[in-house]
């Protein structure tokens, strides 16, 4: 805090200050602006170009400070509806750094991991699938823009989070039109204190062997058993929940009503698979997650 103002007023208050500067500002210069105690201003300062708002450059003796490209304030909960579009926009017709600018802008501005993967992430997946399946890009270009949204999605995953240890979770993709989706999940449970373990897509691991494969890693990552783990299998195709499900049921069975398995996926109705539960919907498996979490209490 400095003069009552929290970061977050302080983050908005830079942006306003440097947007308007070509040659920069020192440090004493920002500090006497807004209004901050000078030592206090230049540990924010260096918080801030860690986390990419900023960059400095120095003449001489001076340290002078600039804004990054891209750099731009929002008011949330109001502007997540600007940012879905804007996303897209980035992401189709701009470059990756403008792609990644606006998801730490946002994040800077107070948004939370959930809704802009939710509102913003996932509709962009959706999005470029489509743009695919119409034939309006190829698949190199489709490949570019699953991995800047997989990079975007890193952003997420970099913060410094205290996970909690009752709290365990293991994400599957079944084949790789699976992958982001799986991706965008562990996303979200590792900024709500998960321990995630993402394995990423599994369609080479689908063969008599994985059930003995998957249970020799469950004993590694939940040696002790402590609290839950939850497993997520995220495909395509009911042979891809199919398979998962028959091979992680039997190890779910052993290990007690503390082991749960989550299905994200379209399934016919004439087909039956085993699971706590079965959903098309990420959002429900999110808050499934988070229920189950709350009622180990």
């Amino acid at each position: 805090m400095g003069k009552g103002y929290s970061t977050e007023e302080i983050r908005e208050k830079l942006i306003t200050i440097l947007d308007d500067t070509v040659s920069g500002m020192s440090g004493v210069e920002i500090a006497e602006k807004i209004g901050v105690n000078r030592i206090t201003m230049s540990k924010y300062l260096k918080v801030f170009a860690a986390e990419g708002l900023l960059r400095q450059k120095n003449i001489g003796n001076v340290t002078l400070w600039f804004l990054e490209p891209g750099q731009e304030s929002f008011n949330f909960p109001d502007d997540y509806f600007k940012v879905g579009p804007q996303y897209l926009e980035y992401l189709v017709k701009g470059t990756e750094d403008q792609v990644y600018s606006l998801i730490r802008n946002c994040l800077h501005s107070g948004g939370t991991v959930n809704r802009l993967i939710l509102e913003v992430i996932i509709p962009s997946i959706d999005h470029v699938k489509k743009l695919f399946d119409d034939g309006k890009i190829g698949t190199s270009e489709q490949n570019l823009l699953m991995t800047t949204i997989s990079k975007s999605l890193q952003i997420f995953n970099q913060m410094q989070i205290v996970s909690d240890t009752k709290k365990n979770i293991v994400v599957i993709a079944a084949d790789a039109q699976s992958r982001l989706y799986s991706e965008a999940a562990s996303a979200v449970y590792h900024s709500d204190g998960w321990k995630v373990s993402h394995l990423g897509d599994m369609s080479s691991s689908i063969n008599v062997l994985f059930d003995l494969d998957f249970q020799k890693l469950i004993g590694k990552i939940w040696k002790q058993k402590p609290g839950i783990l939850v497993v997520v299998v995220f495909s395509q195709t009911d042979q891809g929940l199919n398979f998962f499900a028959d091979s992680i049921n039997p190890i779910k069975e052993k290990s007690g009503k503390q082991m749960k398995l989550a299905l994200y996926g379209k399934v016919s109705k004439k087909t039956k698979i085993r699971s706590d539960l079965t959903s098309e919907k990420i959002e429900d498996i999110l808050q499934w997650s988070q229920t189950v979490s709350q009622n180990l209490k």
